[in-house]
């Protein structure tokens, strides 16, 4: 059996290598291929355009698709695989993506071809969830701004939100989505002190330590709106003008998920007018933001440029982790992260 892996920029040849050599021994022969960027950015901007567009929106070269109908397994990170690619590797049985979305693989098509299509659910959950954390605090404490006013030699302790400064313990968070990610952000944020208030329409356990309430009861009550949800269609600008008007004059929002989650003009709306205190975001609509960007400019957000997810552990662990479901999958295990219920069919 063959399997094509291709590699990037976050995830090196060596390094996808590594992480799936135990299939080796399980008879799968192993070819990896680099799809070649010149710098993070470059990924970054046609992985947006991916998401965004669809697998369709970046072509991927001949060389990394050449003889693909020779490979049964085909492991991605970011590269898009576009209806022609799964067209065209007519021996495909398995694609398998190395994260948590699937945004980059056409996969109506491959499950109307008899494809399996497999995820890594939680690879960068510790990873977001931490990051999470992290700008919580450096927006509510002002703790970026004050850095940069230091830089530039400004002893400054006064800000915008300076007479609602807040303690996290006793506040309430509510966590909009709670998979991995969210479930981990809950579990630091007990540890604060903090109250926990969970929006997931598609949760069927008990969400504690937090308690489970609509989304109107969640933006009401939250000092902190942290959104951990996956991006669909059906969930598109989710939190627009009228769910900012909802939320307290002192509340924050946090955004670690997809930019498409939260409509940007409103959002930015709503900072300038102080419908709400404050923001902290991660991801953009347009990708890297330009100079003169309102989030640039705006005093009461704290912006990061898409790095929530990127760790040295995640991106080390991710092939190994997906290696473990491969493993599985090549041993007749069915307890696999399967996202189009197409069971994986191999000679």
């Amino acid at each position: 059996m063959r399997l094509l892996a291709i590699s990037d920029t976050y995830i090196p040849a060596n390094t996808m290598r590594q992480g799936l050599e135990r299939l080796g021994d399980l008879g799968v022969d192993v070819h990896v291929r680099h799809w070649e960027h010149e710098t993070l950015v470059d990924l970054q901007r046609d992985n947006l355009a991916i998401e965004q567009g669809g697998p369709e929106a970046v072509p991927l070269p001949d060389a990394l698709t050449r003889d693909c109908d020779r490979f049964e397994l085909l492991v991605v990170q970011f590269a898009p695989v576009s209806r022609s690619l799964v067209a065209a590797a007519t021996s495909l049985r398995v694609i398998a993506v190395l994260r948590g979305g699937t945004e980059n693989v056409a996969v109506p098509f491959a499950t109307e071809r008899g494809i399996s299509v497999l995820n890594t659910p939680g690879r960068n959950a510790r990873a977001v969830a931490e990051c999470t954390v992290g700008m919580i605090l450096a927006e509510v404490r002002n703790l970026a701004r004050a850095h940069a006013c230091l830089r530039n030699g400004q002893w400054r302790r006064e800000f915008p939100n300076s007479r609602f400064i807040p303690e996290l313990n006793e506040k309430t968070v509510g966590l909009i989505g709670y998979g991995a990610v969210g479930r981990l952000v809950a579990h630091y944020l007990h540890a604060f002190g903090c109250r926990l208030v969970v929006f997931d329409p598609f949760l069927k356990q008990d969400p504690l330590p937090a308690r489970r309430v609509d989304l109107p009861v969640l933006l009401r009550e939250a000092d902190v709106v942290s959104i951990h949800a996956r991006l669909t269609n059906e969930n598109q600008h989710m939190i627009g003008a009228a769910e900012l008007a909802q939320m307290k004059p002192t509340a924050v929002l946090v955004n670690t998920a997809r930019s498409g989650l939260v409509d940007e003009e409103a959002l930015i709306a709503a900072l300038r007018k102080g419908t709400i205190q404050g923001a902290a975001l991660d991801v953009f609509d347009r990708e890297p933001l330009a100079a003169g960007h309102p989030f640039v400019t705006l005093e009461n957000v704290t912006i990061t440029p898409h790095l929530a997810g990127s760790t040295a552990d995640t991106f080390l662990s991710s092939p190994r982790m997906l290696a473990e479901h491969l493993a599985r999958m090549l041993n007749g295990e069915r307890d696999l992260p399967v996202v189009n219920g197409i069971q994986p069919r191999l000679p």
